[in-house]
């Protein structure tokens, strides 16, 4: 009889926290924190990250991410992380916000820290609509889409647009790195990971702020079972937020 050998592929990233998640099934924050983590592991930041999280559900970061975490104003998460990056240069500092945090109360606040080239990191999660205060419409609400706030779906005449995040701030100078990605298959997971490795990056050189838009799912407000949301994510969001990298100055450097 042959002996059986067993080797470990997969581990716990060190600096995510070994805990039970609290977020609904189907939920994509839970994969979201393991890629943040795993990039934080493999730059080797732990010791000297800062974490700013803003408020919504992406506020439990401070949860799951072993970090020092700051907590912020609801949508003023850039504006603490520019105060910590400017009285402590030395830390990689990040926060970590939602479509209603960053792009409706926040707006200000995010293309101002863009524009002037922060030397800091945003990761944005966009699931199209407030997740923990009940499911009202969000700056990035589709088109038709229903919500709490938009009984019979969002409409361009009442509540205008969808806002693209990604696009937008790519146009600003002081922005290093702007990218959307999404996380609802293995082979846009490889690319969430890598893209969160170069907006890590350009704030790790001195280049200017870096930007992920991650598209993920909402399945407790979208009223959609896990695997429903996860194909709405497919089929209807990234048809709308196309993926892609919108600006990139470590190529550029090349």
């Amino acid at each position: 009889m042959s002996e059986i050998l067993e080797k470990q592929v997969f581990s716990l990233p060190k600096s995510l926290k070994d805990v039970p998640t609290h977020f609904c099934p189907g939920c994509h924050h839970g994969i979201i924190h393991r890629l943040v983590a795993q990039t934080i592991d493999d730059l080797k930041l732990q010791d000297i990250s800062i974490c700013v999280g803003s408020v919504g559900c992406s506020v439990f970061i401070y949860d799951y991410i072993d970090v020092d975490t700051v907590e912020a104003p609801h949508g003023r998460a850039p504006a603490v992380a520019t105060g910590i990056k400017r009285a402590s240069p030395e830390n990689f500092v990040f926060a970590y916000q939602g479509d209603g945090d960053l792009a409706a109360i926040g707006f200000s606040e995010i293309v101002h820290c863009a524009n002037r080239g922060e030397r800091v990191t945003i990761v944005f999660v966009n699931n199209t609509v407030y997740g923990m205060t009940g499911g009202q419409m969000a700056p990035t609400t589709l088109l038709g889409q229903k919500t709490t706030t938009t009984p019979y779906g969002r409409s361009e005449s009442n509540e205008g647009y969808p806002l693209k995040m990604a696009e937008m701030l790519a146009s600003l100078e002081g922005t290093a790195f702007s990218a959307r990605v999404a996380v609802n298959n293995i082979k846009n997971l490889m690319k969430t990971k890598k893209a969160l490795k170069k907006a890590f990056m350009v704030q790790l050189e001195d280049l200017g702020f870096g930007f992920v838009e991650i598209l993920s799912a909402c399945p407790t407000n979208w009223h959609l079972t896990p695997l429903e949301a996860n194909m709405r994510v497919e089929k209807e969001m990234i048809k709308y937020f196309p993926l892609g990298v919108y600006k990139d100055k470590l190529e550029d450097k090349k």
